[in-house]
This record gives C-alpha cells, structure tokens and sequence, in this order.
C-alpha cells in the first residue's frame, strides 16, 4: 500500500476528546492537512466491550482510509487499550499511533511515589494498562492509584466542561487520589483536559481544607508525545511536509451532532468556522451530509 505525502492524517476519537490531540498535532505539524473523526454517537467507548469497541475501530479506520489518509492517530485511550494491536495487524502498512495513560512521565516526576490515574473503566481493567502498570511500578517503585471516571466522558461530550454536576463528578474522582497522596495525576482520557480547570479547582480545595498548599501537584497529558511520536513517523516514511506546500485542510466527521461538533472546534480550539469542514454522519459509510 502506498500512501500520498500530500495526503491528510487521520485523527478519531470516541468524541471531542480527540481534539486536545489535534490541537497538538497542529501546533508541531502546521504544514498537515487533518481529518477528525468524532463517534460522539457511539460515545463513551469506555463503556462498551472489547469486540465492540473494536469492530468500531476497524470501521472507523476503513472510512479514514477511503478518505486516503496516510496515516491513522488513535486519539482514545480505551480505544487504543482496546484495538491498537487489531489495527496494526490489520494495517500493517499504516503509521497507526495509540495512546496510553503517561504512566512513565508521571513516575519520572512524582516526589512522592504516589501516582493517580484518571480513566475510564474499561482503560483501567484493560491488560494493556495493567501490564504497563505492573512493569512501570516494578522499575520505579511507584505507587499507582486508578480512578475510573464514570459519567465524565458524558458531561464534557454534551459540553458542561464548568458545569455544578461536572465539578461534583471531579471532585469525586480527584480527592480519593490526593488523599491517597498523590503528588501526580494521569489524565488517562483525551476528553479530560477540557476540565483542566475543574481539576485544579479541586486541587486547591483540597489543600486549602487539608493545609498542604505547598505540595506542588503535576498533571500529565500525553496529547504533545503522541504528535511528537507522529511528526518522527512520517519523517523517517517520507511522508512529512515541512514547509507550505499546499494550504492545510482540516475536515471533521460526526456520528452524532454537527453543530455540537462546530462548537467543539469553536470554544475548545479557538478555530472558526472557516478553518473547518464539518460533516455529519448517520453511520460509518462514505455518504455523508456536508455542511
């Protein structure tokens, strides 16, 4: 299989959570034209099994390629956790780039040896994680403490990212951490650096109540690595574009809402509405509705 480098890269996501990887792959790959693929209508993967899961990747990543990408991100950890090695055996021609919890960042700079993860359940039971958990905590000696965060993926999906209930889920998955005494957390879902701020508002309630303000608690997101790791793949293919060539395209799919999908890319992005070619979806099929 042979891959255009003039082609896009494809980015998908269960939803909108995808899209703090995209916003790093813009920033260290300007010169890429982007697809997005939001499955908002299939979301939250993290509560579906294995099979399913993955019979949506591979669907997915069929209609990518029929929009000839050159190469395939998969922005969802549990996606990833779930149908990463499927992909690739699949694909074996493709750059197909995961990601995973920064479990190994988060042990390099935890003080206290104590590190919290937040992800979804399905992340969390997965053996990809578990395996990964097991070998970092035997060469470290850290702590590793899970928070499955049920419900969020939901609340940030419908854009309640300061809403009261929003804030009463992080602050019920937060606070078991940092008694625990976490010094770092592990944002082990794309979607939770929209509530970035929820987090450290918690953070600065639970010191100001426990009078441990000096503990200086670090939060680790993988999003900038996995376009590192992109931007290293298609150079060492060929396939990079490192200067202006053709303008950038960005272009985004939804299984669900496109206006929710357009106010995503608005208010999470900063990119207007002219920056982005949005289409909706009723399933993974070439026939879409432009906007």
């Amino acid at each position: 299989m042979k891959f255009d480098r003039f082609a896009p890269v494809g980015v998908f996501d269960s939803g909108i959570g995808g899209l703090s990887v995209l916003q790093h792959i813009r920033h260290i790959l300007p010169h890429e034209s982007l697809i997005y693929f939001a499955d908002s209508a299939f979301a939250p993967y993290g509560e579906k099994s294995e099979a399913d899961i993955t019979e949506r990747c591979i669907a997915v990543t069929e209609f990518l390629l029929q929009q000839h990408i050159k190469a395939l991100v998969v922005a969802c950890n549990t996606a990833t956790a779930a149908a990463i090695k499927a992909l690739r055996e699949r694909y074996p021609d493709l750059i197909i780039i995961g990601i995973e919890p920064g479990l190994k960042p988060a042990a390099t700079v935890s003080q206290s040896n104590v590190v919290g993860v937040l992800a979804t359940q399905f992340t969390l039971q997965s053996e990809k994680f578990n395996s990964l958990r097991a070998h970092i905590s035997a060469e470290s000696s850290v702590q590793f403490e899970v928070q499955a965060c049920v419900g969020l993926v939901n609340q940030i999906e419908k854009g309640e990212l300061r809403s009261v209930a929003t804030l009463k889920l992080v602050r019920n998955y937060v606070t078991p951490l940092l008694q625990a005494g976490a010094d770092t957390l592990v944002l082990g879902c794309t979607h939770y650096p929209f509530v970035v701020n929820l987090i450290e508002q918690v953070i600065r309630e639970y010191q100001s109540e426990t009078q441990t303000s000096t503990t200086n608690i670090q939060l680790v997101d993988t999003g900038l690595a996995v376009a590192t790791q992109l931007q290293r793949l298609l150079e060492q293919a060929g396939l990079s574009l490192l200067a202006i060539q053709r303008p950038p395209t960005i272009s985004a799919y939804t299984t669900s809402s496109k206006s929710s999908l357009r106010n995503a890319f608005n208010h999470l992005l900063k990119i207007p509405d002219s920056e982005v070619h949005i289409f909706a979806m009723t399933e993974v099929a070439p026939v879409v509705s432009p906007c």
